[in-house]
């Protein structure tokens, strides 16, 4: 599963992850989807043609080298449910999907594991020793919600032991929020503070997801940890952004176990 087709630009983890683990990234280039969802648009919870996300799916599993019967998948609600992989239906029929969860974790070679994002940021997991993986989808409100706790734990493995990728998401200087965010986060850890920067505003603020995502990974012992700090809000060409562009389209980010 290391093969990636050249005109299917992913984005490849720069993350010490032992070499049994394979993890890769969409873009939202080299589909067939058209405007708005140009062009790899791996929702089907947008109002996409679905026939042409079907496809992009079939297109992304190619350059991973898998059947799209191999990706496990759930139906994200912004929440902190962690499913294993091995416990999931097949993806058939592709965009199916039901089950409710923003996390999936395997211990099993082959399965793939996937989640959409576009602006919320994807996380990966490997074991070091390669014995399991997972994947979270992290927005606000399931990084204050433990999604990224709850995804550890699930792996049944010592913290320490477990290397992370943080990837793309909505950047410091991009994501403004209000009050509510800010003392979701400082509730949990006033240490979180810091990375609530003021605006002029009163009661708004920019919202670091990169650093609030490594204090809350730090704070359970997982600290092999790699920081992508692309912005999906600022790369328009590369990325889609929920935040920017409000009807757009999904990336999706996997890791498995290698066959």
């Amino acid at each position: 599963m290391t093969n990636v087709r050249p005109n299917l630009p992913l984005i490849t983890p720069d993350w010490p992850a032992p070499d049994n683990v394979f993890a890769a990234m969409t873009t939202r280039v080299g589909g067939v989807s058209v405007v708005p969802y140009d062009s790899l648009n791996m929702g089907y919870a947008t109002a996409d043609d679905r026939a042409n996300v079907a496809q992009n799916e079939r297109l992304v599993a190619a350059s991973l080298n898998v059947e799209t019967s191999a990706i496990r998948w759930v139906y994200q609600v912004h929440g902190a449910d962690v499913h294993h992989a091995e416990a999931l239906p097949l993806n058939e029929p592709l965009g199916a999907t039901t089950i409710q969860g923003d996390a999936i974790v395997s211990h099993t070679p082959g399965l793939v594991c996937g989640i959409k994002v576009a602006d919320c940021m994807p996380v990966l997991f490997a074991a070091n020793d390669g014995s399991a993986v997972g994947v979270a989808h992290a927005g606000w409100r399931g990084l204050s919600g433990g999604v990224l706790e709850r995804t550890v734990a699930q792996m049944r493995c010592k913290a320490e032991n477990i290397v992370a990728w943080l990837g793309p998401c909505i950047g410091p200087n991009a994501f403004e929020v209000g009050e509510d965010v800010r003392q979701a986060f400082v509730d949990y850890d006033a240490a979180a503070e810091k990375f609530f920067a003021p605006r002029a505003e009163q009661g708004k603020f920019l919202c670091d997801m990169f650093g609030l995502a490594l204090l809350r990974l730090n704070s359970i012992g997982v600290t092999q940890i790699a920081v992508s700090g692309r912005c999906t809000v600022s790369e328009p060409e590369f990325f889609y952004s929920h935040r920017r562009d409000k009807v757009t389209g999904r990336m999706a980010a996997f890791v498995s176990i290698k066959a």
